[in-house]
């Protein structure tokens, strides 16, 4: 079954770094899109970036361009976010998802940038 695992949430304080990882399996992980989402306490779940099956052409919310780089690794089955410059509102837990006629989520990690 399709299974995606998120690891690399913690506690940061502003202007931090984080790098989050998201491992696939139980589907051909090359073959997919995939997506990181965030959802903040009291906030809708929202896309944040996205990266093609080729890891080729990626796409971010306005909030994160230019601080948060989204990377994939298909021989690993892995995807990555490394996020740079946090501030307080990018407090969140964070997902990957595998987009589709099915969509499929993560766990979630928590990340909490707090001084």
């Amino acid at each position: 079954q399709v299974q995606l695992v998120e690891s690399g949430g913690g506690l940061v304080q502003p202007g931090g770094s984080l790098r989050l990882s998201c491992v696939a399996s139980g589907f051909t992980f090359r073959n997919y899109a995939m997506h990181w989402y965030r959802q903040a306490p009291g906030k809708e779940r929202e896309l944040i970036a996205s990266i093609d099956s080729r890891g080729r052409s990626t796409n971010y919310v306005d909030a994160v361009k230019g601080r948060f780089t989204v990377s994939r690794d298909n021989p690993k089955n892995a995807m990555y976010l490394q996020m740079n410059s946090l501030k307080p509102e990018d407090t969140a837990v964070y997902y990957c998802s595998r987009p589709g006629a099915n969509q499929y989520w993560g766990q979630g990690t928590q990340v909490t940038v707090s001084s």
